[in-house]
């Protein structure tokens, strides 16, 4: 891996990585930021936890004129979260820089974000429908921006934002540069490109360099009945520092939560029917590790940098190897290993198999603690009850021998008995005979 400086980051923007703790490019980055600092639209196709805020980031911040009180690039992000994770790297960035940034997102007091708006920051991230509300109110000015990143776009794709992706782009400068950074490249996201984007360079991060490395992932047998109780047995096992528990669906996700907090464990929920104010509480407990699990929609799978994340636990199977991806990617961070866990019945191992075709790795069956107990107690009971019919036989042995020698010794008693008995009728019939004979006489 290249250094930062090898790559022309300046030294100051260098020094303020290594005090985070980065000193050294990943794949995505190495490609990217000459690209990027050339000016070439770009198309980079890169999961989870590769480092595309910083690919993206860099370059473009070495563009902005912070003598420029005008917004002069724009990062455009499928959910809250994402803007807020990305925001906290733009604001370090930034500020070795002299760029002012902001984050305008749903959920926060518009008020407020229109008395930000009106301090000119140079670099705005947001997501598409609160920047088009910021738009339609004139509020905000996107006509100068010429650098604009779209992040995660199939998720944009996914939660139905392409139009307003599209209706953004349209307001921005002429001479644009556009660069969009996604985990799978649909048509739609393809059509998208070849319309605002000019022979875009092409860069694509294989999945096997990214997340499986640093990430032990194990499937576990189970069935709708079992589910919970095989998720409470593991995290007795495993004692994880932080966990983070997936499901499909809101209600399911409240249904868990509340399961677990009966069974008494710090668990909380992260869904989209929550308000800005609960989300950002949440995910504050939880980084504090005031919560011990999360519980969470795919709301959680992208964008969220938590530090000591050990275990993920996904509830619900993904639907697809890219949830699966950005799930998973939640733990094994910044070289830290970590455990992926995925819950699967009968029914779904066609599926299973489908994301184990996608990552290129088969996963392997984790024996449950319950299950290996069990067996040592079968066990146990099945060398008892040999014992037990070593025993049963040792004492059937040794009765048929007490019998014969009780058999024995009661015949040899009923021969004695038996010779009296008839040396008695013997002498009885004697008697008798005599006793006739001496009637006859008389």
């Amino acid at each position: 891996m290249k250094k930062f400086a090898e790559l022309g980051v300046s030294e100051a923007v260098c020094e303020v990585l290594k005090r985070r703790g980065i000193r050294e490019a990943t794949p995505v980055q190495e490609q990217a930021i000459p690209v990027v600092r050339s000016g070439r639209d770009v198309v980079a196709q890169a999961q989870t936890g590769t480092g595309k805020t910083l690919a993206f980031l860099l370059p473009v911040c070495e563009k902005i004129k912070p003598a420029v009180p005008a917004a002069q690039a724009l990062v455009i992000t499928p959910t809250r979260e994402l803007t807020v994770e990305i925001s906290k790297v733009a604001a370090y960035v930034g500020e070795s820089m002299g760029i002012q940034s902001l984050a305008i997102y749903g959920g926060q007091d518009i008020e407020r974000q229109k008395q930000k708006l009106g301090r000119h920051p140079q670099l705005i991230i947001g997501t598409p429908g609160r920047l088009l509300d910021h738009l339609r109110r004139k509020t905000i000015d996107i006509s100068h921006v010429n650098k604009i990143v779209i992040d995660e776009a199939d998720e944009l794709l996914h939660m139905g934002f392409i139009e307003d992706v599209d209706a953004l782009l349209e307001q921005t400068a002429a001479d644009r540069q556009v660069m969009l950074f996604s985990a799978t490249i649909p048509d739609k996201i393809r059509s998208l490109a070849n319309r605002y984007m000019h022979e875009p360079a092409q860069i694509k991060i294989q999945a096997e360099h990214i997340t499986l490395d640093e990430i032990r992932q194990v499937i576990v047998d189970t069935t709708e009945e079992t589910k919970m109780d095989k998720l409470c047995e593991l995290i007795n096992t495993w004692q994880p520092y932080l966990a983070m528990v997936f499901c499909h669906t809101r209600q399911r996700v409240t249904a868990v939560t509340m399961e677990l907090a009966r069974r008494g464990y710090l668990a909380n929920e992260l869904h989209g029917d929550l308000s800005q104010v609960q989300r950002t509480l949440v995910l504050r407990r939880f980084r504090e590790a005031k919560l011990q699990i999360l519980v969470a929609t795919d709301i959680a799978a992208r964008g969220l940098d938590i530090e000591g994340v050990t275990h993920v636990f996904n509830y619900d199977i993904p639907r697809d190897t890219e949830g699966y991806i950005h799930r998973i990617g939640r733990t094994g961070r910044a070289g830290q290993e970590g455990v992926a866990v995925t819950f699967v019945n009968a029914r779904q191992y066609d599926q299973l198999r489908r994301i184990e075709g996608g990552i290129k790795s088969r996963l392997q069956k984790e024996k449950s603690e319950r299950k290996q107990q069990n067996k040592g107690k079968a066990k146990d009971a099945a060398a008892g009850q040999e014992a037990s019919a070593e025993r049963r036989g040792k004492a059937a042995k040794a009765g048929l021998t007490v019998r014969k020698a009780a058999a024995r010794k009661t015949g040899s008693l009923a021969g004695h008995a038996g010779k009296n008995n008839r040396g008695r009728r013997m002498g009885a019939v004697k008697t008798n005979a005599a006793g006739r004979s001496k009637r006859g006489r008389h």
